[in-house]
């Protein structure tokens, strides 16, 4: 499970270190692709691949799962980790997400997501002050 939030710099060659507590349960092989809110999900292989078998059985009938799975898939991508915990995210994933020359990284769940600094804040302060409805909200659906 990815917890914590993180902020590291893009190095000159469009470089950037994953967090020190991320990088175990990363292993060397990660994959990258837009998510929602602007920002970018970041998922080890194995849970990917769970991902994939589940949105698999959604079928192609419906036109909401069609987009959103296209939406997900055509923008991974396959990144190594290099010896020193480096990944190099595509240019067209960057700026998707407004990454430039920092990110913070946002360990939710089974997932990473890779913020732009000035984004993650302004939605940090948004969903800060909308806590407790929220909170409300879920405990009626079940959610304790």
């Amino acid at each position: 499970m990815f917890i914590g939030e993180y902020a590291h710099t893009v190095d000159e060659k469009r470089r950037i270190s994953l967090p020190a507590k991320f990088r175990k349960e990363l292993g060397s092989k990660v994959v990258v692709t837009r998510g929602l809110d602007n920002c970018l999900f970041l998922f080890p292989h194995k849970a990917w691949q769970a991902i994939s078998e589940e949105t698999a059985k959604l079928g192609l009938m419906q036109h909401d799962t069609r987009g959103f799975t296209r939406f997900m898939f055509s923008g991974a991508s396959e990144i190594d980790v290099d010896s020193m915990g480096r990944i190099l995210i595509p240019d067209y994933l960057r700026e998707f997400a407004g990454v430039k020359s920092s990110a913070i990284f946002a360990g939710v769940h089974n997932r990473i997501e890779i913020w732009n600094e000035k984004r993650w804040e302004s939605y940090k302060k948004k969903i800060e002050g909308e806590a407790e409805e929220m909170a409300e909200k879920l405990s009626s659906i079940g959610l304790r």
